[in-house]
């Protein structure tokens, strides 16, 4: 179904883009509501990274267009947290270096900076030391330095491409938790790309299941379940049944 233009803070209309002459995308349309979390599902090699890498101005289009609020990307400030967080850090530069970064890019005054990476460490509740450089940190402790440099820049749009698949279930869930609670905060509008189903219901307000090449949606399914989530939300009857319908809709587009 799609929104009226004006809830939408991305719009998504006739996207193409091929692959050695298969296509991928053969005019698909899609809205995203402003201050949503999307999370897109499907089997693997139904185009899930490439919706998002195109989205995010990384990966160029063959057709169709992809705008925000009737802005290309090129005109917005979008965050992007990546699934290696071994490479999306630079390694030469400390934990806190890497989130200034693009702080220090966009020309923001020192004190403004500190002030950013300070709200970030209090919310993402940082227990250890961002003055280590990301080698000397753990793997989910160098993706929140990642997640939180994507948010430094307070983005209109935030793309997750399976920011946890690297990472263990305890890690796993304790920055799930945080990374809600702080998403919610801020109200940033985002996409994220997920491998997990329970994860991507859990931290979704809709939940788009895609189907193989050329990509179309199989459903498109609201995730009502109230805010904060937590380990009793996977237990509920309304999780459940929710990830039911998501199971059999996944089997039919693996099947199909």
């Amino acid at each position: 179904m799609k929104l009226p233009p004006r809830e939408a803070a991305i719009s998504i209309r006739g996207l193409r883009k091929s692959f050695g002459g298969q296509p991928v995308y053969s005019g698909f349309d899609l809205d995203v509501r402003r201050g949503d979390i999307l999370a897109v599902f499907g089997p693997n090699g139904c185009g899930k990274s490439t919706l998002i890498n195109m989205a995010a101005g990384l990966l160029p289009k063959d057709g169709g267009e992809i705008l925000y609020d009737e802005r290309e990307v090129q005109d917005v400030r979008v965050g992007y947290v990546f699934q290696n967080y071994r490479e999306a850090l630079f390694p030469w530069r400390r934990a806190a270096e890497n989130i200034r970064y693009p702080l220090r890019l966009m020309g923001l005054k020192r004190a403004e900076i500190e002030a950013r990476v300070e709200k970030l460490a209090a919310q993402f509740r940082v227990r250890f030391d961002l003055n280590r450089y990301p080698y000397e940190l753990s793997g989910g402790q160098q993706q929140l330095v990642s997640i939180m440099r994507a948010l430094a820049v307070q983005p209109e749009v935030l793309f997750l491409d399976e920011p946890f698949s690297a990472l263990d279930y305890e890690t796993t869930l304790s920055l799930r938790s945080l990374l809600q609670d702080v998403l919610k905060e801020m109200r940033v509008t985002t996409v994220l790309v997920s491998h997990d189903l329970e994860e991507s219901i859990v931290l979704a307000d809709r939940l788009l299941m895609l189907r193989r090449r050329p990509t179309s949606v199989a459903d498109d399914v609201p995730v009502p379940l109230a805010w904060p989530r937590d380990a009793a939300t996977l237990s509920a009857p309304d999780f459940i049944a929710i990830k039911a319908r998501c199971l059999d809709v996944f089997q039919q587009a693996v099947a199909a």
